[in-house]
């Protein structure tokens, strides 16, 4: 059988909820074959991160180039990049890649901890966003990126526009941070996707991101459209919202396996 086949370019959450080892959970729940691109390696558990270790990039480069050459990939995901330079290699393999790519921005931690140096922002805005089929900030990521700080869902649409400004074919700018319902909007300028599901009262939430970004990659290698994989993989992850579980002293993991273990509890 051969499976659509993912590559995650990320860095590694030994406490297993985010980053490589929530894509690859993902990827196996959906159905497809998932490889890894380690970028980082972070010392990283319930409580927060305790320290972080960005990869050469030869390593990176050669990781990346030793799957994708041999194995091949249907489409891409991008997580936790730590350094312009990390930045800009990967955005270089990713545009010579003819695949779908989802751009996760990511910033911080769950926790607040920074993953993202500062020194790399411009190089995710003029050199990865515009190699992104994707881009999936949240609304800390969109004012750390873009400048444009969300107070309610009328903001989103001026926060995709000034992400879209920057390359990506859609935006999808996660309201999760936003009061009442989990709102995201879907835009690539042209039409608009308003997707909504109901808000759990779960704290332990860690992965999220990265759980959705790998969700619509995922879909995308099935060859689904950029709305059908992203409203499919919405469903994913707000099953896995609802069923997370504890996990140490502080924040839980979403569960990934959800659909295969449990069903869904009641809002």
């Amino acid at each position: 059988m051969n499976l659509p086949r993912v590559v995650t370019v990320a860095g590694s959450d030994s406490g297993g909820g985010a980053g490589i080892q929530a894509d690859l959970k993902t990827m196996l729940a959906l159905g497809v074959h998932g490889m890894s691109v380690v970028t980082a390696v972070t010392a990283q558990n319930s409580l927060g991160v305790q320290g972080a270790w960005e990869l050469p990039v030869e390593a990176v480069r050669a990781q990346y180039r030793s799957v994708v050459d041999d194995i091949g990939v249907q489409a891409v995901k991008t997580g936790m990049l730590a350094s312009a330079g990390l930045v800009e290699a990967v955005a270089e393999l990713l545009g010579a890649t003819d695949v779908p790519v989802v751009v996760d921005p990511v910033g911080v931690s769950k926790h607040g901890d920074p993953l993202l140096a500062a020194s790399a922002l411009d190089s995710v805005r003029t050199r990865l966003l515009p190699v992104a089929t994707v881009a999936t900030p949240n609304l800390d990521e969109v004012a750390q990126l873009v400048g444009v700080r969300v107070e309610s869902e009328a903001g989103m649409r001026e926060a995709a526009a000034a992400v879209l400004a920057y390359g990506p074919r859609w935006a999808l700018i996660k309201g999760g941070h936003l009061s009442g319902d989990a709102v995201d909007l879907l835009t690539d300028g042209a039409e608009e996707h308003w997707l909504r599901a109901p808000r759990y009262d779960n704290r332990h939430t860690h992965g999220t991101g990265c759980t959705l970004a790998s969700a619509i990659a995922s879909q995308l290698a099935k060859g689904r459209t950029v709305p059908e994989a992203v409203t499919a993989a919405k469903e994913y992850v707000t099953g896995a919202i609802a069923a997370g579980f504890a996990l140490g002293g502080g924040i839980g993991p979403v569960d990934h396996g959800w659909a295969l273990t449990r069903s869904v509890p009641a809002v």
